[in-house]
């Protein structure tokens, strides 16, 4: 878990590239870019802003062959070894982004370089790099004084309320490719900025293990347990799955099924679903890891737990209290109507 309250933007080097397949040109700054106290707290909202709101989804550097080949996992390395190199290395960063801006779809833009002190990542406070590239320009009108007249100029400019993309480089398991966080707020080419740029792959720590195996269970219950029984019951194996991960510490998948699989005949449907697809998840030998609570909060708001019907009626079901589904709503068959129902006690109304 990441704590950026405290971050402080050690160093900042702004560049500009272009697209090489359209000629267009790289710019390199010879100095870093001197912050005033009105700019400084704007760009470190602006940087930091999106990690603050998005999942936690760690990469690392990654190479076929070894990491010693990896450019960029090379330069961050040199950086910091010695923090007082990072606007030489931000030229090399910048270049390497830069020949990697070949296709027609990739925009030009500025690109930032920022060393930050006082990171918090799992409560240990330490160094991070930050690269960052603002793409999509914003008109915005700015206005001028002559004599008796207001003058209006329509000009161009980057929207700080929105970074297009963007990574975080701690400095931490450098052995493995370090820990990497990234956003892109623009899918036209995710590619060009993960794959090409970064060089990443997913990091299958506690968080990702989690998840993918959350992800599972939803697929599971979308593709076995609707079809087996109901939407009803499809809800409530998520609510049970979800509030098992949320009250344990460690998963373990024996205790995982006998509380959470309430009819007994689907716990080989269970087995055989896992061993058909779990590669698809990367849980294919999983049955045993330290739970994260951050990807269980974050499942929990993804996963539906609303029955929708055909006679434009939503019955919500309580994802906290799942008892009380079991107890107060009851399915049925109307012969006269020749229609499903569902009967829901209470005793009285709640007022919103």
């Amino acid at each position: 878990m990441i704590n950026l309250f405290g971050t402080h933007i050690a160093s900042l080097s702004i560049h500009r590239v272009g697209n090489k397949s359209r000629n267009e040109p790289m710019f390199l700054s010879s100095d870093p870019y001197k912050l005033d106290d009105e700019l400084t707290p704007l760009m470190k909202e602006f940087f930091l802003k999106p990690f603050r709101e998005k999942e936690e989804n760690y990469f690392h550097f990654s190479h076929e062959a070894d990491l010693e080949f990896h450019e960029l996992y090379n330069i961050v390395s040199a950086i910091f070894e010695n923090p007082n190199s990072v606007h030489e290395l931000s030229k090399k960063i910048t270049s390497h982004l830069f020949n990697q801006s070949e296709h027609p779809h990739i925009k030009n833009g500025e690109v930032y370089v920022a060393y930050l002190e006082n990171v918090q990542l799992d409560n240990v406070k330490m160094d991070a790099i930050g690269i960052f590239k603002s793409e999509l320009k914003q008109d915005f009108l700015q206005f001028s004084e002559k004599e008796n007249q207001l003058d209006a100029l329509l000009e161009q400019g980057v929207n700080l309320n929105k970074l297009d993309k963007g990574c975080l480089i701690f400095n931490a398991n450098k052995e493995e490719g370090y820990k990497v966080l990234s956003v892109d707020s623009n899918r036209y080419d995710t590619r060009y900025w993960i794959e090409n740029f970064l060089a990443v792959e997913a990091l299958a720590d506690d968080n990702f293990y989690t998840k993918k195996y959350l992800k599972f269970c939803q697929d599971f219950a979308k593709d076995i347990v609707l079809p087996a029984e109901d939407k009803k019951q499809e809800v409530m194996f998520m609510n049970r799955a979800v509030n098992h991960f949320a009250k344990n510490d460690n998963f373990e998948e024996t205790a995982f099924m006998n509380e959470v699989i309430d009819n007994p005949d689907l716990i080989p449907e269970f087995q055989n679903y896992k061993a058909e697809k779990s590669p698809k998840y990367s849980i294919e030998d999983l049955t045993t890891f330290p739970i994260a609570n951050t990807a269980v909060t974050a499942a929990r708001k993804k996963i539906k737990n609303i029955i929708n019907l055909d006679t434009n009626i939503q019955i919500k079901l309580d994802f906290i209290n799942p008892e009380s589904a079991d107890k107060f709503v009851e399915k049925g068959w109307d012969e006269e109507k020749q229609m499903y129902y569902y009967l829901v006690y209470f005793n009285k109304e709640e007022k919103s």
